[in-house]
Formats: structure tokens, sequence, C-alpha cells
């Protein structure tokens, strides 16, 4: 089995049922992959800096809170190696750089207090967006129906560390990893004057898939592969497989001054409306 590329794993916790289906999700990873665990609670700023009414009310609070959580995943994971924190600050930015580069963060995709937000949810969204390492969104939702890992496969060099990730969870797992390749014709070619040659394109799209898996293939021989090429939208087509899926995997555009725009609008639609959990990988 090849070695984990995460050498920790950091669960944002605020003891809403989103995160507690992060903390489990966060415990069973980290176990497989036998690193750490360590769960993160953020005291926000109150808005307009007004101080906070006896603050050792609000820290007793959240140590009482993850002590209970710490007992849950003991409970689950006898043998791991789990901490806590209460830390004061923003909570997208103190996640993220409780993270570094070499952990994964797991976030619930809604909670209370710091962690609410539109939708997916602010800090899930800022944190997918700029961490350095991998960032799982855990989502609500039945999925898991197969033992299968999706993940988003495209030319692009962003796709390559989404696929790598998704073929370690798969060893992982003992899952297939199902990549996809969706595509769609140019509008163009819906012109009667314009002759495709539609088994052409189909083969150029299958050989994406083929030549950007081939050394993922050599590197975990013994994990089983389902290649496809749709012609669909590529956010569709994640949503749609992420049904019956344990895991989806997208890749990212990267950090920047542009923010949420750089996450990739597929990556986006993704985080936002699959219904599995969701891995947001980065190179």
């Amino acid at each position: 089995m090849s070695e984990s590329t995460t050498k920790a794993v950091i669960v944002g916790y605020d003891g809403s049922a989103g995160a507690n289906r992060a903390l489990k999700w966060a415990a069973d990873d980290a176990a497989r992959r036998k690193v750490p665990l360590r769960i993160v609670h953020v005291l926000a700023p109150w808005p307009y800096d007004i101080p906070r009414y006896a603050p050792e009310v609000f820290e007793d609070g959240a140590g009482r809170m993850l002590a209970e959580a710490e007992k849950t995943v003991r409970e689950r994971h006898p043998e791991l190696e789990v901490s806590t924190a209460v830390i004061d600050g923003q909570p997208a930015k103190v996640l993220r750089e409780q993270a570094g580069a070499e952990a994964t963060v797991v976030l619930g995709s809604r909670g209370l207090g710091g962690f609410a937000g539109a939708l997916l949810g602010s800090v899930s969204t800022h944190v997918a967006t700029h961490a350095h390492g991998p960032v799982v969104v855990v989502r609500p939702g039945e999925g898991a129906t197969r033992n299968e890992i999706v993940v988003g496969v495209d030319d692009s060099p962003e796709s390559d560390p989404a696929i790598g990730y998704a073929f370690e969870e798969a060893e992982l797992r003992g899952a297939t990893v199902r990549a996809i390749h969706a595509w769609q014709l140019p509008v163009n070619a819906y012109a009667p004057e314009i002759n495709y040659d539609m088994d052409e394109i189909r083969r150029a799209q299958q050989d994406v898939v083929t030549e950007k898996l081939a050394a993922h293939r050599e590197r975990y021989p013994k994990v089983p592969v389902r290649e496809e090429t749709p012609c669909a939208h590529p956010a569709n087509a994640l949503i749609d497989a992420s049904s019956s899926a344990a895991l989806v995997v997208v890749g990212s555009r990267g950090m920047g001054a542009l923010g949420s725009i750089l996450l990739g609008s597929v990556s986006r639609a993704v985080l936002h409306h699959a219904r599995c959990p969701v891995a947001v990988v980065r190179s």
C-alpha cells in the first residue's frame, strides 16, 4: 500500500448536525490513513469588535463540546491519535492555517455560528478555495450505494492531484475509481453545413482519460478503474454520479485574489449540489 500523502486530518467542529457528519468522516479517514485527527472549534469575534461577555463561559462550553466529540471518536476508533483545540479568530483563516499543506481539512456543508453561510456555507467555500491541501466537504445525502470514488478528469494540470487523491482513497477503502471525463460539442457542431466525425471525437475524449490515468494505474495496480466519457456538462455528470458514490473528487485552479472564482465553475457546482462528500484537491 502506498504511503499516505496526508499527514494529519483537521476537522472544523461546532456541534451542528453537519459538523457531526464531518467528524465521523474525518475520524474514519484518519483511521484508514493511520494519521492523527485534530478537532478544532473556532471562537469567531463578535461583530463591530464588541467584547464577548464572560469569554470563559464560551470557552468552557466549547471545551465541553469538544470533549464529547473526542469521546465519540475514541469510541469509534480507539487506536486513533486525537487532539482538540479551541482557537479565537476567523474560522476560515484559522482552519486554513491549522492545516498547512500536508493536512486534509474536513468540514460540514452547513453549521452554526461562524460556520453558517449561504447554501454551502461561507467557511466551507473559503477554505475549499484557499487551502493548500485537500479539503473535504461532507454534504447531507445518502450516496455510497456503490463502493466507488468518482473523480473528474480533464486535460488540465489541475486534474492530476485530484486523480492521485482519488486513487489513494480507493486503495485505502478497497474501492473502485470511476473516472469521468465529460465533454460537450461546440455550439457550431449543430450547424448542418459542418460535418463532425462523432466516433473520432469520442476516441479523442477517451484518449484524454487513458493518458491521464496511465501513471496512476501503474502506481496503484490493484485499484479497479472505470473510465467514462459522457457527452454532458462536467458538473452535471459529476453531480449525477455523486448519488451512488462514496466520494467525489475535483481539482482546483489554485489560489489568488479572485477568491471563489478561482475554484472553478465545475468544482463550485459540485460542492453546492453533490449528494455525497466532495474533496477539492489542488496542485
